[in-house]
């Protein structure tokens, strides 16, 4: 098994690309060790010092490590414990329910702005955070205000601000007139 890694905007998120899905359906974001006991993978890769969060996508593995190590010393442990998860054929998820998988939550997707709004982030924002390790979820919509948690190398990069104003802001106010700001929530 060879295993890609491909750096993100995030310097403390690496992606890791096992050359197989991870995900086939949603997406499992880990931000702490407990979060990680759903997963076999996230278990044993929480097990490493510095590593901070784990997030599974479609085709990837994001990790994120604590600024204070080194990726030269993290990556080989990780390509080690990916490639042992993947050979094993262990499951992603104990209880196999993805976590943010494109539900996007409780969204009332019978209020046609809603549904806009969410069909945008599906078809055009979510394909290429991914392209970046992380995803984005639709949280709410009330009074113009469209609320977004972003996730995996997207959580804590950077410049996911610059991202979610110059570039999702923008988009949604062009094609969604009902739109006047987009902002992260936590």
């Amino acid at each position: 098994m060879f295993i890609q890694t491909e750096t993100t905007p995030n310097p403390n998120t690496l992606k890791f690309l096992p050359g197989e899905i991870v995900m086939p359906q949603g997406t499992a974001d880990f931000r702490t060790a407990q979060e990680g006991e759903r997963s076999p993978l996230a278990r044993r890769l929480f097990r490493l010092t510095g590593v901070h969060g784990v997030f599974f996508g479609r085709d990837f593995v994001s990790i994120t490590k604590d600024e204070a190590k080194d990726w030269a010393i993290l990556k080989p442990l990780i390509l080690g414990l990916v490639m042992d998860h993947f050979s094993q054929n262990d499951p992603q998820l104990f209880d196999e329910e993805a976590t943010g998988g494109g539900s996007h939550g409780d969204a009332d997707l019978s209020n046609p702005v809603i549904k806009q709004i969410v069909d945008l982030l599906d078809k055009r924002i979510r394909p290429a955070v991914a392209m970046d390790g992380g995803d984005i979820q639709f949280v709410d919509f009330t009074d113009g205000v469209v609320m977004l948690q972003m996730r995996g190398a997207c959580a804590g990069c950077p410049s996911s601000t610059m991202t979610l104003k110059a570039g999702i802001e923008n988009m949604l106010r062009h094609y969604v007139p009902e739109v006047v700001e987009v902002r992260a929530v936590q």
